[in-house]
């Protein structure tokens, strides 16, 4: 990750007037931040805290009221620096009467591709966002959300941009879904591109972002790595091999020596979505093996081990 900066925000205030022209209400109030080349950046808060109008800002979508906003050293209302950007919405809304192939060849063109250069990246990018070729062909309204927000990615990448902005970008998407989502983002990040996330689910942001900033009511209340900010300084953990319960009774001693108590013994686990993730590829590897509850009788030819027992077996 390079220091050199992609977006530089300084003084940020947005506000929403009524017919009159009396302010209605601030969305984004005094927002000053910096994003650097090559970052993955999570822009995060509750429903109404600013993030999309401080997308749509970047986009010169909007105008503010106060403050600057710097894009790859251009003012954001410059509008030739968006050939250089690509934009995921919230909601993607399509020509439904397209097919996915038509869809980012039109994309393509209001950019200038050529016939040849179209059809290439067209095919790069569907098989890059993991689109089933079977669907290439058919029109979008016979298309799932999930499937739908697949070919809004596809849209924000077919210029090839530097910077990325990607609004809920795993909105909609099955845990397989989001981990290709989060796999694609990393990828992004490894080409030495710029993504800006912005998104309610903590567990994809945490996995994928460099850095993140926190807004409530328009206003920044939280900015840094996460290696800073999920530190608990007040707490030591350890993480040891299995420990016989007389080394446990030597390990509270010590620690009694020094002042400190064990608070907790836990072993570690997998999130639901490791879990989900891993049955789901393991039965790809190996089709016919089903978990069959104790006590129940099961056919001939299959396996009633449950996911631990067969992993010992294989060892």
């Amino acid at each position: 990750m390079s220091s050199e900066p992609v977006i530089e925000i300084r003084n940020l205030t947005k506000d929403y007037r009524d017919f009159w022209g009396r302010r209605k209400t601030r969305a984004v109030n005094s927002l000053s931040l910096t994003i650097n080349k090559g970052e993955v950046f999570g822009l995060l808060g509750p429903n109404g805290s600013g993030k999309t109008t401080t997308m749509k800002l970047l986009l010169g979508l909007l105008f503010p009221t106060e403050g600057d906003i710097s894009i790859f050293g251009e003012p954001a209302l410059e509008v030739k620096k968006n050939s250089r950007i690509g934009y995921l919405p919230e909601e993607s809304y399509f020509y439904r009467f397209l097919t996915a192939r038509e869809t980012l060849d039109f994309y393509g063109k209001l950019f200038g591709m050529s016939k040849k250069e179209r059809k290439e990246r067209s095919e790069q990018l569907l098989d890059q966002v993991k689109l089933n070729p079977r669907f290439w062909n058919r029109q979008l309204k016979e298309y799932s959300k999930g499937m739908t927000r697949r070919i809004g990615l596809a849209q924000a990448l077919i210029n090839d941009p530097e910077l990325v902005l990607l609004d809920e970008p795993t909105s909609g998407l099955d845990p397989i879904g989001r981990q290709e989502m989060k796999e694609i983002i990393q990828g992004l990040r490894e080409q030495g591109k710029t993504v800006v996330i912005c998104g309610h689910l903590l567990p994809d942001i945490e996995e994928i972002c460099d850095r993140i900033a926190i807004l409530y009511s328009g206003e920044l209340k939280v900015l840094g790595r996460f290696d800073e900010l999920l530190v608990s300084q007040g707490e030591t953990q350890l993480l040891t091999s299995s420990l016989s319960e007389e080394a446990m009774a030597d390990v509270r001693a010590a620690l009694a020596k020094h002042g400190a108590e064990v608070r907790e013994v836990t072993h570690p686990t997998n999130s639901l979505d490791d879990l989900f993730v891993n049955t789901v590829k393991e039965s790809q590897a190996r089709p016919g093996r089903r978990f069959v509850p104790s006590g129940q009788s099961q056919s001939s030819g299959e396996t009633g081990d449950s996911p631990a027992t067969a992993s010992s077996n294989d060892e």
